[in-house]
């Protein structure tokens, strides 16, 4: 890798002493890998190389990774630079966990923040024919680039790279002209649609699970695993707001599972992974005042408070919540339990639990869904551990049904002129290459699609109209990877669009609108 002069002096002064001992683990890195990597890992113009950003990476894959390089990036093989003995050192080095845990504060986001263009110079209007709400953004992780697909022809329109390892989905501006990614070393991205064009970075954290942008498209919020930290920026991209997440007695701290926008609500929640806690931060700046510690008189606010507005409402829960799911007018969430065969129902106006919930396995709420059925309105998931979808009743908390697949899977959409709701099996070795295609009014499934056997066919999304449906295989461009184009009506396949390993697609109206056949 080519290194500016001038960046490898800085770099320099920030290194410290290497060890004496050429062959030590440490040495080595800093040596071939701080000057892209970070001198403590944390990354720069490589990824962040610790234990939590590498969970992704078996330690099989990082040696072959260092020795052979890695496709469509700037990572060189070191094959021909390193012994096998000393690949292995590097790539236990890079599992093990720091010495000290890793600090990122106000003052390193503030420092990080790079600006490409400037808004107020920029068209207000798209630069393109197309229909601006009826765009996909197509995340395409073979050699991380994002792909703009106008959704009426079918067509690309524009491609452009983007952050290593995008996670979370991306966010969009409420009139769908900007776009907000979050990538697993913590940069955030802004992103103008209708100029195609990146507008300002900033990393919020050194390792991210995903982002929010609030309603008014007045803010983001940024959920962090590492530090223990929730970010609020504005719409520029500029920190307002670092909460430090920890219990109520400050004494244990907690990774932030992910950070959702409850658009009803002008707030944020956020689920806690080791903390038995919900956030929920409003971003209204009149909400009331925040009971903190002792009250005296509620009405004379006698006692301790702090604003309501950017601070969180804290609601204790029963379980670890990793991961929930909104009611359509977002006062209840829906949680799984970790111990499995259970959930949990909170209303976020009572800050309590108000039901339990009968769910086997590992159910993916997330990647839930909703629709009306039989006058009643209807909540389905698909489950990370067994081959089945749950479909809940939302007045009653009760599952209807369990719909058996061919095996666990992970996404689910349908579309509210569909009578189809479609789910994948990717986390079976068997049958990931097959999607399951469900009756929204019989609740059984009633077609399997299994266009290419052996390769990965997962997350569906469906046009604006609810027409069509995008499909993601799974694969590099080389070995055929594309977007499957079907009719949602007559399920045959109509064209495929070459990408290169399409994990997500994105259609802008359906994810501003909050449709009910999407996750939020």
């Amino acid at each position: 890798m080519r290194i500016k002069p001038a960046v490898l002096l800085l770099l320099s002064g920030l290194l410290p002493a290497l060890p004496a001992l050429a062959g030590d683990s440490a040495a080595l890195y800093q040596k071939h890998c701080a000057a892209c990597h970070g001198s403590e890992r944390l990354g720069g113009t490589g990824p962040a190389l610790l234990p939590e950003n590498l969970g992704r990476l078996r330690p099989g894959e990082a040696a072959r990774v260092i020795a052979d390089g890695r496709p469509a990036t700037q990572m060189p093989a070191f094959a021909g630079q390193l012994a096998a003995t000393e690949i292995e050192q590097l790539q236990k080095y890079i599992y093990a966990p720091p010495a000290v845990s890793p600090r990122w504060e106000r003052a390193d986001i503030e420092a990080s923040r790079i600006e490409h263009a400037d808004v107020r110079k920029l068209p207000h209007k798209p630069s393109f024919a197309a229909d601006p709400m009826n765009l996909f953004v197509v995340v395409e992780s073979g050699d991380h680039h994002v792909s703009i697909l106008d959704g009426d022809k079918l067509e690309p329109i524009h491609r452009f790279p983007s952050r290593f390892a995008l996670h979370g989905g991306p966010k969009f501006s409420p009139d769908g002209r900007f776009v907000y990614f979050a990538s697993r070393d913590g940069w955030i991205t802004k992103y103008d649609i209708w100029n195609l064009t990146p507008v300002a970075e900033v990393r919020a954290g050194i390792n991210t699970r995903n982002a929010a942008v609030s309603a008014d498209g007045k803010y983001v919020a940024v959920a962090n695993y590492l530090p223990h930290s929730l970010v609020i920026l504005d719409s520029d991209l500029k920190p307002v707001r670092v909460l430090p997440v920890a219990d109520i007695d400050g004494k244990k701290t907690s990774r932030v599972s992910a950070v959702y926008d409850a658009a009803p609500r002008q707030s944020f929640v956020a689920a806690l992974k080791d903390v038995e806690e919900v956030w929920e931060i409003s971003y209204n700046p009149t909400h009331p005042d925040i009971p903190a510690g002792m009250i005296h008189d509620f009405q004379y606010k006698e006692g301790a408070f702090i604003p309501g507005f950017l601070n969180p409402q804290r609601t204790k829960v029963e379980d670890y919540l990793d991961d929930f799911f909104f009611t359509q007018d977002y006062n209840d969430l829906m949680g799984a339990s970790r111990q499995g065969g259970r959930g949990q129902v909170i209303n976020l106006d009572a800050r309590r639990k108000v039901a339990e919930l009968q769910l086997p396995g590992m159910p993916h709420l997330g990647s839930g869904i909703t629709w009306a059925w039989q006058g009643r309105t209807v909540m389905a998931t698909p489950n990370l551990n067994e081959g089945l979808v749950s479909v809940i009743d939302t007045a009653t908390w009760q599952t209807l049904r369990s719909i058996p697949t061919l095996g666990p899977g992970f996404f689910m959409r349908s579309h509210e002129n569909s009578r189809y709701a479609w789910t994948d099996s990717m986390m079976s070795r068997e049958h990931k290459d097959t999607l399951q295609v469900i009756d929204k009014e019989k609740l059984e499934v009633v077609a399997r699609l299994r266009p290419v056997p052996g390769k990965t066919l997962a997350h569906v999304e469906f046009t604006r109209d609810g027409r069509y449906v995008l499909a993601s295989l799974w694969e590099r461009k080389a070995a055929g990877g594309a977007l499957i184009v079907y009719d949602a009506q007559t399920l045959q396949e109509v064209k495929r669009i070459p990408m290169d390993k399409p994990v997500g697609k994105y259609n802008l109206h359906n994810k501003i609108t909050r449709s009910e056949g999407t996750s939020h």
